[in-house]
């Protein structure tokens, strides 16, 4: 995910609805039914749930409401798959399959941007611009990379051959988050369809509404009924099931780090299934006294928070500030805040759009009001707004003065909280970094080459980013250290490697 660039927007507060995006979004067929082999369907027991827009409250759809016969179905599905058309499918055949599925969904790019401002609150510039681009041209990435990964020969004995060959690991059972639903999707399924697995989705409830249309997609593009399946509903009827299911392989899993733990557990009580985590962070960025330009710092550290609404794992949440140039930087980064518009998600002119639910609009205001208790300072924001609207707002929100054992400064918010820790020295800056059991991501800001160099290495974190913020591109893993991650990575070749196994096969000649 490379760093998203903005132009700054009109300072409105109202939401507008006339957009082209919302005429669209009121003629939209929003899709409802479990994909299972192909086909739409209800969920066994008839049941539904309702998701709704986060940015009016208003209900968009009823979803299938799923449980363990779906989840069941969907696996036998893959796994049929799996041991018919698609596994036994060439590389450059899956790759001219997974090409056309990426271009389906950039023709469809308008209509799945307008759905995920829907139902996820996202600005239909971030969806448009930002989310469908990398989900298409990850999937473009992954597609292409599919016939390019050698097998390889060992050096032995001349009447020996041996071989070290990939074999993909079979059914990936994949649970998305709600904070990128597509972007996360393609990440998942990129690497997993080029290896030649095949997988259950099931996407966050609250954001079911376009994984279902991706998978139709995938159908429509040809890719062989039971490769793509979607199982909706919730954490204990449908990720639990998929969890611990004796015929899934693997699990790749982005989300929280306490419902990550989860999914070890499964496994260990189950089939030992291979797990991939990429769970939550309390990422720093660190400005050293060296740095320049810091008015385009402030750019990066508001782009940081307040990208998604702050509702993204490699935020950089903390941002720990030279004394020395800590005020100037904060003066800098207030003015950024306030071109920040927060408003209806389908007006262009907004950047920041609503929170996920309320229930996480009440977790985000209890994290601001406990930082005030105890006794950080707040230098701009704090409350929650439009809430004529119906929808869960919050505005950009900096806290000075925050210590590193206040709350504010340990637990990931997920919203646009800042937090503003201070130092006097190099190595305090690099301690209060890594004073945190995260490790996802991490910016450092100087002018010093040898700096750059030291405090990249020191930090504790798996991507580290130096004079920008971003999460590098297509070509570089993503994941994290410590509660922030286990046992994988996505993007990159690497991630195609989680997804298969390592056979050896020795022949003898004689």
């Amino acid at each position: 995910m490379t760093t998203p660039q903005r132009e700054p927007s009109p300072d409105s507060l109202q939401p507008q609805g006339g957009s082209a995006a919302a005429k669209l979004a009121a003629s939209l067929e929003l899709p409802a039914h479990a994909i299972v082999g192909g086909r739409s369907c209800p969920s066994v027991s008839g049941k539904t749930f309702a998701t709704s827009n986060p940015a009016t409250g208003e209900v968009l759809a009823q979803i299938a409401d799923c449980g363990q016969e779906d989840v069941d179905r969907a696996v036998a599905a893959a796994r049929r798959a799996f041991e018919g058309p698609w596994g036994r499918m060439s590389p450059a055949d899956r790759k001219r399959l997974l090409l056309r599925f990426a271009a389906l969904v950039e023709a469809h790019s308008t209509e799945l941007a307008t759905i995920e401002t829907l139902e996820g609150g996202k600005p239909i510039t971030d969806t448009s611009e930002i989310d469908l681009v990398e989900t298409v041209g990850t999937l473009r990435w992954h597609a292409e990379a599919a016939d390019k990964i050698n097998d390889q020969l060992t050096p032995t004995a001349s009447n020996i051959v041996s071989m070290v060959v990939r074999e993909p690991v079979g059914v990936v059972g994949v649970v998305l988050p709600w904070n990128f639903p597509l972007m996360m999707a393609a990440w998942k399924l990129g690497p997993i369809l080029a290896t030649g697995n095949t997988c259950v989705l099931k996407p966050a409830e609250q954001t079911s509404i376009t994984t279902i249309r991706l998978a139709e997609l995938a159908v429509e593009a040809g890719i062989p009924d039971g490769v793509v399946n979607v199982v909706t509903g919730f954490g204990s009827s449908v990720g639990e099931p998929l969890g611990r299911h004796a015929d899934v392989d693997a699990i790749a899993f982005t989300g929280s780090t306490e419902t990550g733990r989860r999914f070890l557990h499964y496994s260990a009580e189950s089939n030992l299934k291979k797990v991939m985590l990429e769970c939550g962070g309390k990422n720093p960025l660190v400005v050293m006294a060296d740095a320049e330009n810091l008015d385009a710092i402030a750019d990066h550290a508001a782009t940081s928070i307040y990208w998604n609404g702050g509702q993204n794992c490699s935020s950089n949440s903390r941002l720990i500030v030279h004394s020395a140039v800590a005020d100037e930087l904060l003066e800098l980064l207030a003015e950024k805040s306030r071109q920040w518009t927060v408003g209806d998600p389908l007006d262009p002119a907004t950047k920041i759009g609503a929170m996920i639910e309320s229930e996480h609009l009440d977790s985000v205001m209890a994290s601001i009001e406990t930082a005030k208790a105890e006794g950080a300072h707040c230098v701009l924001g704090g409350n929650r707004i439009l809430a004529q609207t119906g929808g869960y707002f919050v505005e950009p929100t900096i806290f000075d003065n925050v210590s590193p054992t206040m709350k504010l400064a340990t637990e990931e918010v997920f919203g646009p909280v800042l937090s503003v820790l201070r130092f006097s020295q190099p190595e305090e800056g690099i301690r209060l970094a890594n004073d945190t059991p995260y490790g996802l991501a991490a910016s450092v800001f100087t002018s010093d080459l040898r700096t750059a160099h030291l405090a990249a290495r020191a930090i504790n974190a798996g991507t580290v980013t130096v004079n920008t913020y971003g999460e590098g591109d297509a070509t570089t893993p993503f994941g994290g250290f410590g509660l922030s991650g286990f046992g994988g990575r996505d993007k990159s070749l690497h991630a195609h490697d989680q997804y298969t196994e390592l056979k050896t096969v020795w022949i003898d000649l004689q």
